[in-house]
Formats: C-alpha cells, structure tokens, sequence
C-alpha cells in the first residue's frame, strides 16, 4: 500500500484536517435547510426585483422601448446577481436565508469564500434558482454528497451548518518505558494525513479484529519509521512505538510554540498607558 493510500484512510471529503493532523468534521447542510434558506432567499430576490422592475419601468417610460428594455434588464440583473453576489461577498458566505438557518458557504477546503466564488455562485444561481424556480439546483443537491447546487460545484464550495461544535480527541499519552528514547530521537514532522491515521488508529485499535488490528499496527510503523532515527529498541509492540512518537511530536510542537511565543513578547514589548 502506497504512503498516499495509507494517509488517507479513514478520512472523508468532508474531513477538515488542522494543523495537529487532526480531523474536523464539518457537516454539510441538509437538503430542508438548505430549501429553507433558499425560500427565504428566494422571496427577498423576487421582492428586491419587483421594486427595482417597478423604478425602472418608472424611470424610463418617456423614452423608447430599448431604453426601457435596458432598464428592466438591468434591475433584473442587479436583483437576481448582484445584491446575492454583493451579500455574499461582503458576509463571507453568508445570506439572509443562510443567516436564518445557521448556513454559510465555504470553499471545498472549508476555507471562507471570495469575491469569485459569489459572483460564479451567483451567475449560475440567477438561472438555477430563479429562471427555474430552483428545480436544477435541487436536483444537482440531492445528487451530490454535499448537496451541492450547480452554483457550488462550478464554484468549489459547498454550503456547512455553522451551529455545529467540533471536538478534538484526547491527547496520546507516552508510554512510558519510550519516553526516554522518543524525547532523543530525531523524530522529524510526520505527514498531515499519516499523523491523522496514527491518531484514529489508536483508540479504535481495541475495536478491530486482531488480525486487521496487528496489520495495521505493522504497516503504519513501517511508514512512521521513516521519519525516525534512531529506530526503537527492539521488542516493542507497534502500537507503544505510535504512540511515543505522536505523543513526543506533540511536546515538541508545543515546545516550539511556547519558544515562539517568548521570543515574540521578547521583540514586541506591551503597550504602555500615559497618563
């Protein structure tokens, strides 16, 4: 089994992986959640677009019909994409409908969106959602894993709960007949996705089949090994060996950001109040 393939195990499309190779779930919204919203949407846009329809049949009824055509074409445009691309842009991924609901949209890395993926939102939503009263982009949602409307999948983005609280697991604690030899090893930084692994593999090993359990054990070591010199002493059950070394990784990453810390209120010095 490949590195690539072994890294990955266990970890969904909808994973989130922090710095600390852990794995944050973050849920894509349901279909009725994302309806809700969707109305609630959907009738501020159609509200925005009669009035701005009504002004503009207003404003240029004393001039030809190609100026009033122009005129209700672009309060159609203004209503339909740009005050969704303008709400968008400005909230970060955010609607009054998604408001409502607890939604917001986010790229497919779970990063916030930009100003790019509103307006490519916002284009295909003016024909899926309101030309078509929505069915394409129901259909595309229930279709996909993430429910995804046409929008999204042209954008990357998908549509979260943002009322969800994400946990981290507990820290693995160090054997301690490793520690001496985890805290003088070179144990370099492992791969996010491997590191991940590691960390699933541990608690749930007592949940395995003893055969599937001992071959995972061995090949994560082989992968994680590379990374450390010198090797463990010999003898040593698998598991104990992941353990010193994602635990030992972890004092050391700490260690560092507390250095940095340090070193950084060393350089910026508090700021004092005059009196």
């Amino acid at each position: 089994m490949s590195e690539r393939t072994i890294a990955t195990v266990g970890v969904t499309e909808d994973d989130l992986v922090t710095g600390e190779a852990v794995a944050l779930d973050l849920p894509p919204a349901s279909i009725g959640l994302r309806v809700l919203s969707g109305l609630l949407d959907y009738v501020i846009v159609m509200t925005l677009a009669y009035l701005l329809l009504t002004l503009a049949v207003m404003l240029s009824a004393h001039f030809d019909d190609a100026v009033v055509a122009a005129s209700t074409l672009l309060a159609t445009v203004a209503a339909m994409v740009g005050y969704p691309v303008t709400i968008e842009t400005l909230t970060r991924g955010r609607s009054v409908g998604k408001i409502a609901a607890g939604l917001r949209t986010v790229r497919d890395d779970a990063g916030p969106i930009t100003f790019r993926h509103a307006l490519t939102r916002g284009l295909i939503g003016a024909v899926e959602v309101y030309a078509l009263w929505g069915v394409p982009a129901t259909i595309a949602a229930v279709m996909s894993s993430r429910s995804k409307r046409l929008g999204d999948m042209a954008a990357g983005t998908y549509v979260v709960r943002e009322r969800v609280r994400a946990s981290l697991p507990p820290p693995v604690p160090m054997p301690p007949h490793l520690a001496g030899w985890a805290q003088a090893a070179d144990i370099v930084s492992l791969p996010d996705g491997l590191a991940m692994q590691v960390r699933q593999f541990l608690p749930a090993a007592f949940a395995m089949t003893p055969q599937a359990r001992a071959d995972m054990g061995v090949l994560l070591l082989e992968e994680v090994l590379h990374y450390v010199s010198p090797p463990p002493p010999p003898g040593n059950h698998p598991e104990y060996v992941l353990a010193a070394v994602i635990a030992d990784r972890r004092r050391r990453d700490l260690d560092r950001l507390i250095r940095d810390a340090r070193l950084r209120d060393s350089l910026i010095p508090p700021d004092s109040v005059e009196g």
